[in-house]
């Protein structure tokens, strides 16, 4: 169910840089005409607000798959905290392909910047709580592995990637299949071995849920009380079955969440709701 640390890069990640750059660029950049063939640049990427540098290799790939020639030279690497003001990258080589270039490199730190910082910062709430950040499938599409890697980097785990990795049951399952325990029963049998987590939505259902044998329940908008109930519940029974809190959790809300002693709390807007964050990019030109 979770991803290891530390993030792996994803391997569709040359096609996203190229279909980023095949969308922005066409038939050609017309613009960067205007610039001499021969003009080299000197650039620094600056970020202008607080935040956890994400995306370094999506832009390394960018300026890759224009021209290998262009330097990038990273003074903040993915992962760490980066501070308004603060120079994360200086690039130079040719003018015109790192102009082409400038702008999906940019969206792509941005965009992958706003997801870490996002789960730098659930992450931070709940601190010594012993309860895990995880993300969730509400992914921007043809991104999903781009935003998982985010994740990691902001110190939060993933969910499941997809619906090929890991069972998940949820209402209309169980309404297809008549009753909780049948469907989970036919999630183990045709799972292949696959860990199986089923949706829940009061303390009755959690019961249903431990009788019937999931791996992993997730508490779908329970309260705070329930989610104590739950988890008192299945420490007295000595269940190995791992709880996860669901719905709606916030900055202001998730500790309180935690501290009932849930394993997971997982957080849709990690990957959903995601601020970009505010990068800059300075270009100096020299002499051809």
């Amino acid at each position: 169910m979770l991803s290891p640390d530390p993030p792996q890069i994803p391997p569709d990640l040359p096609l996203q840089v190229s279909a980023a750059l095949r969308e922005d660029v066409g038939g050609g950049d017309v613009t960067a005409s205007l610039v001499p063939a021969d003009q080299h640049v000197r650039g620094e990427v600056i970020t202008r607000e607080d935040g956890v540098l994400c995306g370094a290799p999506w832009a390394a790939e960018t300026f890759r798959q224009l021209d290998p020639r262009i330097a990038l030279d990273w003074a903040v690497p993915d992962g760490e905290r980066m501070r308004a003001g603060q120079v994360i990258l200086s690039v130079r080589g040719p003018a015109r392909p790192l102009l082409t270039g400038e702008r999906t490199a940019l969206n792509f730190l941005q965009l992958l910047s706003g997801v870490a910082t996002a789960a730098r910062r659930f992450v931070d709430a709940v601190a010594g709580t012993g309860c895990t950040i995880l993300d969730t499938r509400k992914t921007l599409p043809g991104l999903r592995s781009a935003q998982k890697y985010a994740v990691r980097c902001g110190g939060a785990r993933n969910h499941r990637m997809g619906l090929h990795d890991m069972i998940l049951v949820k209402e209309n399952h169980i309404a297809a299949a008549g009753s909780l325990a049948a469907a989970l029963a036919a999630a183990k049998r045709v799972g292949g071995g696959l860990r199986v987590e089923v949706e829940v939505e009061s303390l009755d259902e959690l019961e249903e849920a431990l009788a019937a044998g999931a791996d992993v329940i997730m508490l779908d908008d329970f309260s705070l009380p329930d989610l104590r109930a739950a988890v008192a519940r299945v420490r007295a029974l000595g269940s190995p079955v791992k709880l996860e809190a669901s719905g709606g959790a916030s900055l202001e809300t998730v500790r309180a969440i935690a501290a009932t002693g849930v394993d997971f709390v997982s957080v849709g807007a990690l990957t959903k709701h995601v601020r970009a964050v505010d990068l800059s990019m300075q270009l100096e030109f020299s002499g051809r």
